[in-house]
């Protein structure tokens, strides 16, 4: 059974979703739950300038806040609730709803209603899903949120064919359990046009619906009367200048970027024109705090320090490089990122950080000077020109001062939290250990088809030619022993000197194991490589190394030797690998290179 809400001269509805640029659902396949805390957040700034604008047209609305926000910045919740505004639920973690079960999402549920009434002091009284409910076969959620006590939902996408889906109205509604329980249930807003619907309450459909078009849709909801019009908007449209996902799909960075400068002055016009108020003004419902139910959930947090030892063994030092060229959009994540992997490593290890600016022309090197120029524990380097990813590595490893030297990618494409499994792989008898995310055990998420190939192809050419048998030889991520590279010359300064590192260590009897890893797609900023070039590179590459193979195999097979035979072996391949290096040198000059 459903019930129409019926209006008489109440105002319309307007809804604001609280959440930030890196939360939104076009993103879920490309940004982790856990890698949420590495983004430079601006949903702070959004959510100020959203509540001026609300000022300035006196203006009280309903947020839909994610809890994820709510643990972590109460007070702004709590300046929200302060100017007059509903505080409702969005979820907790942006989880797909149609992806748990009924307990799962009646904990989420609890979860994000507990820590925004503490926030708030108000009661939580409506919720709004992410994803939306577009289908009846969602509406298990619905009766659920009736059960936990909530009074209204406004979830309901109505789209397109939405009756053939089971989708029972596009006005507001009283929904009805089988246990008799009831909730109101606010759809977005929409237009039926030819049998079929199409959403005109806001956000997306405001920024790519021409407003010529959508304004008209809108007098005409308002001129068929019997339900308010509802518009929505999120503290992320208000700001055009949010970092580019640069690894998003076309259709993403079409939804969540296109004219986002449009959103303001639209606001503006249908602030302007109608009367807008939040959900619970309009259902009467009181959200004042139950009795000893919000303050009385406070709870202090105590840190738990572990017990000191006597005896406990020395912190390692260790030093991570980072090379950097035009990276100035991504050193935010990354700021984040190794803050949370020193704190990571602390126990066991003292952290060091080189970046290496090879040469940006953008704001790279103020803003390496902006994150970590006052910090003990960094040190920045800079290259006057750009001469390569290779080239920075060695910069930094000769400035490092530790036996242990690790090198990442500026752009956290190998999850640097690694590092804490990974650096125990370098024993005594080890001398590299790289990132292999073609291992058995790794993964590739995200990547084109054709970088797969390419890396692909080219470790197979490698394994050929050096002795050890590796998945993966073209990985930046990785961990040295300081005294095997940091007299190491390498021909090729970019990409491929990557590689030449670990082939001129391999043939020179060094000893090299994998770590499998996983490898994602650059989320910022975009990729410096050059296809073509690389491909001629690495086959440049292998010759030499192919060359330097059969004069080294010509002084001394390596398989089978004892360690002082080993030794021997090393001094004989460095003797040689000079000499094939002056050679290289010889050839460089000759063709008019540097």
């Amino acid at each position: 059974m459903t019930t129409k809400l019926e209006q008489s001269a109440k105002h319309d509805l307007l809804t604001v979703i609280l959440e930030d640029y890196f939360h939104v659902s076009a993103l879920r396949n490309l940004i982790s739950l856990a890698q949420w805390n590495r983004f430079e957040t601006r949903f702070e700034c959004n959510t100020l300038k959203s509540l001026d604008l609300l000022k300035e047209y006196d203006i009280r609305a309903t947020f839909f806040v994610l809890g994820w926000i709510a643990e972590r910045r109460p007070d702004l919740i709590a300046e929200v609730a302060r100017q007059g505004h509903e505080i409702a639920s969005y979820g907790f973690d942006h989880r797909d709803v149609r992806q748990l079960t009924r307990e799962e999402f009646r904990d989420d549920l609890r979860r994000s209603r507990d820590v925004l009434e503490i926030a708030a002091g108000r009661r939580v009284v409506g919720y709004r899903i992410p994803q939306g409910l577009r289908s009846s076969s969602d509406y298990w959620v619905l009766d659920v949120l009736a059960e936990e006590g909530y009074i209204y939902d406004s979830s309901v996408v109505p789209f397109l064919r939405a009756r053939t889906r089971g989708l029972r109205s596009r006005y507001p509604y009283l929904h009805q359990t089988a246990d008799q329980q009831t909730l109101w249930e606010f759809p977005y807003s929409s237009l039926s046009i030819a049998g079929h619907l199409l959403p005109i309450s806001g956000g997306n459909y405001i920024r790519q619906i021409p407003h010529s078009l959508l304004k008209h849709a809108v007098s005409r909801w308002k001129r068929n009367g019997g339900a308010p019009y509802m518009l929505y908007f999120h503290v992320w449209e208000l700001d055009p200048d949010q970092p580019r996902i640069s690894a998003a799909s076309m259709l993403a960075r079409t939804r969540h970027y296109r004219k986002l400068d449009k959103m303001n002055w639209v606001l503006r016009e249908y602030f302007q024109q109608y009367r807008f108020g939040s959900i619970a003004e309009y259902l009467k419902c009181n959200t004042a705090p139950a009795a000893g139910r919000v303050e009385g959930e406070r709870h202090s947090f105590t840190a738990r320090t572990a017990p000191v030892e006597a005896g406990i063994a020395p912190r390692k030092p260790v030093t991570i490089v980072v090379p950097c060229y035009n990276e100035a959009p991504t050193l935010p994540y990354l700021a984040n990122t190794l803050e949370s992997v020193r704190k990571l490593l602390a126990p066991d290890y003292d952290v060091q950080f080189i970046f290496v600016d090879d040469g940006s022309c953008d704001a790279t090197w103020d803003l390496l000077n902006r994150f970590f120029g006052q910090r003990s524990d960094c040190r920045i380097v800079r290259h006057p020109k750009n001469v390569g990813v290779a080239a920075a590595i060695l910069t930094g490893i000769r400035h490092a001062t530790s036996e242990l030297v690790c090198s990442i990618d500026c752009d956290c494409s190998y999850d640097p939290h690694d590092l804490l499994r990974m650096i125990p792989v370098l024993t005594d008898d080890v001398d590299l250990v790289t990132a292999s995310p073609y291992h058995p055990q790794g993964r590739v998420v995200n990547v084109a088809w054709w970088r797969k190939r390419l890396s692909k192809g080219a470790s197979w050419l490698y394994g050929k030619i050096l002795r050890h048998k590796l998945f993966t030889y073209t990985s930046c991520f990785r961990v040295y022993r300081r005294s095997a590279v940091v007299e190491l010359q390498v021909q090729e300064s970019g990409f491929l000197g990557v590689a030449e590192m670990l082939g001129v260590l391999d043939l020179r009897g060094f000893t090299i194991r994998e770590f499998p890893a996983i490898l994602q797609t650059r989320i910022l900023g975009r990729s410096k490589m050059k296809v073509v070039n690389n491909i001629v590179g690495h086959l440049r590459n292998l010759w030499r190394l192919r060359k330097m193979r059969r004069l080294l195999d010509q002084a001394a097979p390596i398989a089978g030797q004892s360690p002082d035979e080993g030794r021997a072996s090393r001094e004989r391949s460095t003797i040689l690998g000079e000499r094939q290096a002056a050679e290289q040198a010889g050839e460089t000059k000759a063709r008019g290179g540097s």
